[in-house]
């Protein structure tokens, strides 16, 4: 794995994760010019439906349809995330190749313990990277800002994207985790993802953030660090 330098580097924990919270943030970065780089960190082999393979293919569909540079699997194993001491360093080895200007990793309040344990693992490896004597490899690199996005549950924004005008590309990418939002075969098995009421919920809560910001849709980001700016006039 030796990934190209990316603008933006997107952190989810399961193939399906960043196109629910981040797809129309991504393509509309992609839009604009600037590389993005994708990386799940399991195959999400504990899942009810869908075998790795298929997950895996789905995947690399759906950055294909976000128009990301690449996307990466870590193969850390699914329902364990941060309980092996290299998960944080090989994290952070990943954003010292990739020399983000941005991370974006889960928000830390989630209902999915996976969700919650990426947060934080993630958030370690962004700060580890850039120490010059932690041994993740490559040259320390620091990224200029952590953003944390929403999966299942979200909380008041730092801001939203405006992702109105690539909300069908979000769209299109979620329908390529087709064994996760609607499995054909006779072996599956009914869960919260297949449910309509889950894209409901993630289409209500970007309209929601849309709504409040004056846009159809968009996403909310939040960081821990103030926002600065020059004066007060919008």
């Amino acid at each position: 794995m030796n990934p190209d330098p990316v603008d933006l580097l997107i952190f989810g924990p399961h193939p399906d994760d960043i196109e629910i919270g981040l797809g129309g943030t991504a393509a509309r970065h992609v839009a604009s010019g600037h590389r993005v780089g994708l990386c799940d960190l399991t195959a999400g082999e504990m899942g009810s439906n869908g075998t790795v393979e298929e997950r895996l293919a789905e995947a690399e569909a759906a950055r294909g349809v976000l128009g990301a540079s690449w996307r990466v699997n870590l193969r850390w194993t699914d329902r364990a995330i941060g309980k092996d001491a290299d998960h944080v360093r090989s994290a952070a080895a990943l954003i010292r190749q990739a020399r983000p200007r941005t991370v974006a990793i889960p928000y830390w309040s989630d209902r999915h313990p996976d969700h919650v344990a990426a947060s934080q693992v993630l958030t370690e490896a962004a700060f580890s990277s850039g120490l010059r004597r932690y041994p993740a490899g490559g040259d320390a690199w620091r990224p200029d800002w952590v953003c944390y996005y929403f999966i299942n549950d979200s909380a008041c924004p730092s801001f939203v994207v405006d992702v109105s005008a690539h909300y069908d590309v979000k769209r299109r990418a979620l329908a390529c985790h087709a064994s996760q939002f609607a499995p054909q075969n006779d072996a599956a098995v009914g869960t919260r993802l297949t449910s309509p009421r889950f894209r409901q919920l993630i289409e209500s809560r970007d309209a929601q953030f849309g709504a409040v910001a004056g846009v159809a849709f968009a996403e909310g980001i939040v960081v821990r660090d103030p926002l600065v700016r020059e004066n007060l006039f919008k």
